[in-house]
């Protein structure tokens, strides 16, 4: 197989790490322990972080002698059998990193791991457990008495906690960057006897790559997996309040790229199989805005950050505006040839609160099309969502399905194999139009939705899904799975779709607002139960407690965790600043020498390669980011087979096959003999495997609750309890609005008494639990 057809097999999966008092020797293997590496780590610096890489490839018989030789020199008597001179400290899977506060340095070890999902035969692994070991031993260690407190601080973000990593799969870039690069001629690279290697990216490039394991779609016994990956920016990160609005370099906050990947599982081959994917982002308005949390109300009012001097001031809106459109264009894929920005902020209001961002967005946008070609505008779509939610004859979900359906039609999407003979059998006049970049292989995503409201979580997450699910009929349809690019509410296969998403929504949410979504898709589709107004309550509740008392201490585990704030003897500590406003906006301590151009605010070499993405073509600038080894396909390094079944040691068909992901055929198609088992069928909510307005499996609800339960201050009445969500209806009385052509609201009922007893009961019990954990909170305070 040549070097270009198939990603690396990371060499090192398990690690053992052995100390003895001058050193760490931290020895790492292949999957079937026949390549050893070892990492010296130097303990007798204080304060210094000494590592030396031998570069030797070592055979499992060389490394049993050398853990010998290093036990018997390390003895405290030459020949003393009694003590051993080199002694086992942990296995891991992994190192996270290096990290130093005050004192010396500590290792971050992944100690415990569980495969996810697999894409291509590559498995996802989520991190379970961590260690952190300090490096320096005690008779050189210089102590401090703040290190204890940063290293608590340091501790409160939880690896275990939504933190996702692969060996072999580079999960910070897209499916298509990653199989496009595997695909350049390989004169076009530099041919070396290193490995294959990108640009240094590790697995925590991003704050958090959260994704939601994989779905198993069953289609007649034909497995299709269906991934969610969320890849959160490290940049202005933060929590709800607290992070707001865009810094001085154009990072927002709340910045996620969110990409899902649909593939047929019964062919594992990148270069044989069947993949497709689709990128979308979120994140907050790119203006230079914030709100003030110290009046305690449950809606801050929104105030612009002012200067003294108004040219200044247009100076720099300008400037934040231009750095981000610029960052947007290279966040998926470079630059691509189409961007759509979504507002679902509201319009209406007597009182000005999201109208302000709006109007000021759509200013600033129509002030950067003006200096752009017609062709490559940002297309901006901004649309009320609050006000068609609080009617009650129009259908949102419908209307958001229309501007999806204009939106994939632009960027298309990423899939890896010529269209299938089913669109020429079977035509669709929605197929024809579907815009992208064809290429012999396949198609390519051009394009780039960009959807925000105030938050990015409630009407965000339904609006994205509404996006997600337009393109997944077209994934489906490229492959030949379906005969129509369409897909309808209540099948197995939306229903599947559907509940990844609010698992992915609900990650996020509890990351930057403390609670999970407030309001889902089943609320805008005015079908939830009775039960589930409760469920918000206490949502908006653990939200608002959230961030009023807990997200400062959350934001400084934030700052020091990603590095954007580092302890240094001699000046403040972390927990002495009174902002970190110029932590995240370094620029503003100096004048910068250098200014983007208000006009020619883009990168003029990347026109000429539109529609394709920049960091995608073969050009000098990409040529070096990549180097290539060439390999025999029988190689070991490369072998997937081997990889995946794992025939070198006890494996079970749970792990191995990814039993516990969720599947369309166990989860959700009907029990009954004679029911139709296709997954695009329609059911009845009677009919489903899965409770139609159900939400979570009582441990998941259990395990989420035990994440959200906080104190909180007494509760606001309803009506504030209300307006403090952030998908509220308004407080002006609107329009009822145009009324859906296609469908309308559907009311579903419960199916007897006894479900509804049922489900007072697990209200009650889940009330009574919360307000339990409320009141020993507020006892502590």
């Amino acid at each position: 197989m040549p070097a270009a057809a198939a990603p690396m097999i990371s060499s090192v999966q398990k690690l053992v790490l052995y100390e003895t008092r001058a050193r760490y020797f931290l020895v790492g293997s292949n999957p079937a322990e026949t390549k050893y590496r070892v990492l010296k780590i130097d303990r007798t610096e204080p304060k210094d972080l000494v590592i030396i890489d031998d570069k030797h490839v070592y055979t499992q018989q060389e490394v049993r002698e050398l853990l010998g030789r290093l036990d018997l020199g390390n003895r405290t008597k030459i020949g003393q059998k009694g003590s051993s001179g080199l002694s086992r400290a942990v296995s891991a899977f992994g190192i996270v990193g290096f990290v130093r506060f005050l004192e010396g340095y500590y290792i971050v070890l992944i100690t415990k791991r569980r495969k996810m999902a697999d894409i291509g035969g590559h498995a996802i692994y989520k991190i379970e457990d961590t260690n952190m070991i300090y490096i320096p031993n005690d008779s050189v260690r210089v102590t401090h008495p703040d290190e204890a407190r940063y290293l608590r601080i340091f501790q409160n973000v939880d690896l275990s906690s939504n933190f996702y990593f692969s060996y072999s799969y580079d999960l910070s870039h897209s499916l298509q960057y990653n199989l496009t690069v595997l695909r350049m001629p390989l004169e076009t690279l530099r041919t070396e006897t290193t490995q294959t290697r990108q640009e240094s990216f590790d697995i925590f490039e991003d704050e958090g790559l959260s994704t939601q394991g994989g779905s198993e779609l069953l289609i007649y016994g034909r497995p299709i997996y269906v991934t969610l990956i969320a890849r959160r920016s490290s940049k202005f990160a933060g929590t709800r309040f607290l992070k707001r609005g865009a810094n001085c370099e154009g990072d927002v906050a709340n910045e996620v790229e969110t990409e899902q990947i649909l593939y047929d599982a019964s062919v594992m081959s990148f270069s044989a199989g069947s993949y497709s994917s689709y990128v979308q982002v979120r994140g907050s308005v790119p203006l230079y805005w914030s709100q003030d949390i110290s009046t305690m109300m449950p809606k801050p009012p929104i105030t612009f950050m002012k200067n003294c001097l108004l040219l200044l001031e247009l100076q720099l809106l300008i400037s934040v505006i231009h750095a981000y459109i610029y960052g947007l264009r290279r966040f998926v894929n470079e630059n691509c040839n189409v961007n759509f920005l979504l507002f679902l902020l509201k319009e209406r209001e007597k009182r000005k609160h999201e109208r302000i961002l709006s109007e000021e967005l759509v200013a600033a946008v129509t002030y950067l099309n003006q200096f752009l070609p017609p062709e490559h505008a940002i297309i901006y779509i901004p649309w009320d969502m609050a006000k068609y939610t609080k009617s009650k004859l129009c259908n949102v979900l419908d209307r958001l399905n229309v501007i999806a359906e204009s939106v994939v039609k632009k960027t298309g999407f990423f899939v890896n194999r010529p269209d299938s003979y089913c669109s020429i059998l079977r035509p669709d006049e929605k197929w024809n139009e579907l815009g992208g970049y064809v290429v012999s292989t396949g198609r390519l995503q051009t394009g780039v939705l960009r959807t925000n409201c105030v938050d990015c979580l409630d009407r965000t997450n339904t609006a994205q899904f509404m996006v997600g699910k337009c393109a997944l009929a077209y994934q489906l349809y490229s492959l030949g799975l379906i005969d129509k690019p369409n897909l309808q509410f209540d099948t197995d296969a939306v229903r599947l779709f559907e509940e990844l998403y609010e698992d992915h929504g609900d990650t996020l949410s509890l990351q930057y607002g403390g609670s999970q979504l407030v309001h889902r898709v089943k609320t805008y589709r005015k079908i939830a139960p009775w039960t589930q107004h409760s469920k918000d309550i206490m949502q908006t509740l653990s939200r608002y407690y959230s961030n009023a008392f807990s997200d400062a201490d959350r934001q400084d585990s934030i700052n020091l965790f990603l590095g954007v704030f580092k302890p240094t003897e001699g000046k403040p500590h972390l927990w002495e600043l009174p902002t970190d406003f110029y932590l995240h906006h370094k620029n503003t301590l100096s004048l910068s020498q250098t200014r983007r151009s208000y006009t020619y605010w883009w990168t003029i070499g990347v026109l000429k390669h539109l529609p394709l993405p920049f960091d995608e073509v073969t050009c000098a600038e990409n040529r070096h980011k990549l180097t290539v080894k060439k390999f025999h396909k029988y190689e070991e390094e490369i072998d997937i087979h081997n990889e995946f079944f794992r025939p070198y040691e006890l494996s079970s068909f749970d792990e191995t096959f990814c039993l516990a992901m969720t599947n369309s055929t166990r989860d959700f198609m009907p029990k009954n003999v004679g029911i139709d088992p296709s997954p695009f069928t329609v059911r009845k909510p009677e009919e489903t495997g899965k409770s139609v307005l159900g939400n979570k499996s009582n441990r998941e609800e259990t395990v989420l609750q035990r994440k959200t339960a906080a104190s909180a201050p007494p509760p606001p009445s309803e009506e504030a309890v209300s307006s403090s969500s952030e998908d509220d209806s308004g407080t002006d009385k609107e329009d009822e609005g145009a009324v859906s052509q296609r469908s309308t609201p559907v009311k579903v009922t419960d199916t007897g008494d006894n479900t509804k007893i049922t489900e007072l009961i697990e209200m009650v019990i889940l009330v009574s639990s919360y307000m339990l954990s409320l009141l020993k909170k507020l006892q502590y305070l």
